[in-house]
C-alpha cells in the first residue's frame, strides 16, 4: 500500500543529521507494517496531481499555523477535501490534525492556555497513553462528522476520527524523547517558557506509547473499506 506523505514542515537544520527531515520520521515510525511511502513537500509547494497518486495519505507536523496566510495552505485544504471526497484513508499529526479539521469546516486558533510540550498523558477511548506534544495551536471547534476519541487536560480535541476514513492526533507519535529534547534546544528557547521546558525535560526519560499508536495508524490506513 502506497502512502503519500504531505510534508508541511522541516526538521530544524541542527537536528537533520541525527533524525532526518519530518517526512523520514513516519516511515521509521511505521516500519514493518507493509507500507511504502512517497513524499510531497507541500510546504515547498510540491503537490500531487490528484488524490489518486496514493492509496492513503498522511499529513505531518509543521512550525506554521493552519490559519496563516501562506500560499500553500489553501491548496492543501483543497487537496484534503478532494481526498475526503475520494474515500481514501487519511491520517493527520499535529499541524495535520489541525489543517484537516480546518479544511473540513472546523476552527483552529492559538490557545490562550499556552504550550503543551514533551511527554503528555492522554485519555484515548478510556485508556491512558503517553505521547510527546509540541504545540500551542489547537482545534477549538469541530467540523461536522468529527468525533473526539482522545483528550488531555490541556487539549480537549486531541484525537479525532471522521467515520472510518480519517484519524488525526494533536500529539507527535513520530517524535522520540531525544527529538523533543532537540526541539527544546533549537526551537524552544525564547518561545516556550523556560519553566515549562524544564518540567518537560524532567519527564523525557519515561516510556511512551509511540509503537501502540503506530500500530493503530497502520491498521487504520490498511483497513478494508467498501
Amino acid at each position: 500500500m502506497k502512502i503519500g506523505i504531505l510534508q508541511t514542515g522541516h526538521t530544524p537544520d541542527a537536528l537533520k543529521d541525527d533524525f532526518g527531515d519530518y517526512d523520514s520520521l513516519f516511515p521509521a515510525l511505521l516500519k514493518g507494517h507493509g507500507l511504502e511511502f512517497e513524499t510531497f513537500a507541500v510546504v515547498d509547494e510540491i503537490f500531487p496531481d490528484s488524490a489518486d497518486e496514493a492509496d492513503g495519505w498522511l499529513i505531518t507536523g509543521s512550525k506554521y499555523g493552519a490559519y496563516e496566510d501562506l500560499p500553500w495552505i489553501p491548496r492543501l485544504e483543497e487537496l484534503i477535501r478532494q481526498i475526503h471526497q475520494s474515500g481514501k484513508p487519511m491520517v493527520g499529526v499535529c499541524f495535520g490534525h489541525q489543517i484537516i479539521a480546518q479544511a473540513l469546516g472546523g476552527k483552529v486558533e492559538k490557545f490562550d492556555g499556552g504550550w503543551s510540550v514533551g511527554r503528555t498523558e492522554y485519555d484515548f477511548e478510556g485508556e491512558k497513553v503517553w505521547l510527546n506534544a509540541w504545540h500551542q495551536d489547537q482545534v477549538v471547534a469541530l467540523p461536522e462528522g468529527a468525533k473526539v476519541t482522545g483528550q488531555s487536560d490541556f487539549c480537549q480535541n486531541a484525537m479525532l476520527q471522521y467515520g472510518d476514513q480519517i484519524w488525526t492526533v494533536q500529539a507527535h507519535p513520530e517524535f522520540s524523547n531525544d527529538f523533543v529534547t532537540g526541539l527544546m534546544r533549537t526551537r524552544g528557547k525564547g518561545v516556550v517558557p523556560d519553566d515549562l521546558m524544564q518540567a518537560a525535560a524532567n519527564r523525557q526519560s519515561a516510556p511512551d506509547h509511540n509503537a501502540q499508536i503506530a500500530q493503530l495508524m497502520a491498521n487504520f490506513l490498511k483497513k478494508a473499506r467498501a
